[in-house]
């Protein structure tokens, strides 16, 4: 089989939440569809759109922002530039005037009560976040073009092979943990200067350099503003955000301007255990808080769990030696290498493995990249990857209201700690007598999701989502 070359910026994104499978990867879906068009010079025919909406994506897509969008794709904006701010104003003027300005400069009838078409009983054989776009032309033509949102903002065409690069030749191409330990090994580097290896292929290390520290540069700003930020959470479930006011109560008199004097005020409270245990809780919550509130935040892996690898890297920011620049790319490099091997051997989608796709790959991730971080071997960092998705096979995903609330935002901060914990538990254990490998843990993770009930996968048919007697008064 070609080998899948993923690198770094595909599994850490900017977007918009609340999701990547059901936010970011239908926004994504709908720009290649009018790419589409455009390469089949058929877009200054266009008519009418309407798209359909399978399986999770119909079930959970009004909680996850689905139907917003894939309004805003067919309209051509983009969700690593476009303004959060005006989300609300421009779906209320769709809705409102039953017009969509396809690409930004064509006007068609389009009304998304009738028009995008959630389908609770369909799903599609291949995966379960499914949509197609069908178009209608003026001279009476019409195509239809199907796509699954797979994961983490991965999008993938119906009939292609894999939505990856095979092209690309990487030095050191990996597709397990045992690849990865194969090469380090082998060439005596450690796991971060293997993919910047990697990395290299695609571009000069210069630029691999400055994009992460734009992604830490988007994740700090997300942090921050999640924890200043009071107000009730949209949806309906009325869930009050508690970062803004766990940070207040964390500080007390302390003032500051910024990101950097709030971090400042941050150490100057200490390293009580419990303190930092607050902090991290806190970080976690306000990056989650603001992907519930259709914030940008970074895919890491998913938006479900973008709050774990933010969450844990602000801790070694803060509490432990990880402030340059230098340290903070080493960190994302290992973190976004793990994540790839995850994807590749299992999957990062909670419609096809539960929550342990997200929260759990993504304390797998941030175990990783702390361990090797905090100078531990090649072998004691693919450990803590195991140990963090050891505690959380199994776990389920089961939305209230379809929302990425209740339990979501909590997951984040367990996760954070999970992989504080299993990172510690690595440093301090002999991984040549471990009995489980993380290739080992990853499949049976696989496993496990293939095994594991449909009504606990992202589509809010069991578990918490309907044993809360919760009403919605804005779904």
């Amino acid at each position: 089989m070609p080998h899948e070359a993923i690198s770094v910026f595909d599994i850490f994104k900017i977007g918009i939440g609340p999701s990547s499978s059901h936010t970011l990867g239908p926004w994504r879906a709908a720009q290649k569809f009018i790419q589409f068009l455009k390469d089949k010079n058929r877009l200054n025919h266009v008519e009418a759109i309407r798209v359909l909406l399978y399986g999770s994506l119909a079930k959970t897509g009004k909680g996850h922002g689905t139907d917003i969008a894939v309004q805003l794709g067919l309209c051509g904006d983009d969700p690593v530039t476009f303004d959060v701010n005006a989300i609300d104003q421009k779906i209320a003027h769709i809705r409102s005037s039953k017009r969509l300005l396809v690409d930004g400069n064509i006007e068609i009838d389009f009304d998304p009560q009738h028009d995008i078409d959630f389908l609770f009983t369909e799903t599609l054989p291949y995966h379960p976040n499914a949509l197609t776009f069908l178009a209608n032309f003026s001279d009476g033509q019409q195509i239809a073009e199907t796509y699954y949102s797979v994961g983490g903002g991965f999008v993938q065409k119906e009939g292609e092979e894999n939505n990856g690069n095979t092209s690309t030749q990487l030095p050191f191409p990996i597709d397990k943990a045992n690849d990865l330990l194969h090469w380090c090994m082998k060439t005596g580097l450690s796991i971060h200067e293997v993919v910047m290896e990697n990395e290299n292929s695609w571009r000069p290390e210069s630029k691999t350099n400055e994009g992460i520290l734009t992604i830490w540069e988007i994740m700090k700003a997300c942090i921050y503003r999640g924890c200043h930020t009071k107000g009730m959470l949209p949806g309906g479930l009325n869930v009050s955000r508690r970062a803004a006011a766990l940070n207040k109560k964390l500080l007390g008199d302390k003032t500051y301007d910024d990101y950097n004097g709030w971090i400042e005020a941050i150490r100057s409270g200490g390293n009580d255990f419990k303190y930092i245990l607050d902090w991290v809780s806190c970080f976690a919550l306000g990056v989650n808080e603001e992907n519930a509130s259709f914030g940008r935040v970074v895919t890491a892996p998913t938006n479900g769990a973008a709050g774990v690898i933010p969450a844990v890297l602000q801790y070694y920011v803060c509490f432990c030696d990880g402030h340059s620049p230098e340290k903070i790319i080493h960190f994302m490099l290992t973190a976004a290498e793990v994540g790839s091997i995850f994807k590749k051997g299992a999957t990062i989608s909670a419609a096809m493995g539960g929550c342990q796709a997200e929260i759990g790959v993504s304390s797998a991730m941030a175990a990783a990249a702390l361990t090797e971080s905090m100078g531990g071997t090649q072998r004691q960092t693919l450990m803590a990857a195991e140990i963090a998705m050891e505690h959380h096979l199994g776990l389920t995903c089961d939305p209230i209201g379809g929302l990425v609330q209740i339990p979501c935002i909590e997951r984040n901060t367990m996760g954070a700690i999970k992989a504080i914990t299993a990172c510690q538990l690595a440093l301090q254990s002999t991984p040549d007598f471990a009995k489980v490998s993380l290739d080992g843990v990853i499949k049976t993770m696989w496993d496990t999701a293939k095994d594991m009930n449909s009504k606990y996968k992202e589509t809010s048919d069991g578990g918490l989502a309907v044993h809360i007697p919760i009403s919605l008064s804005e779904c």
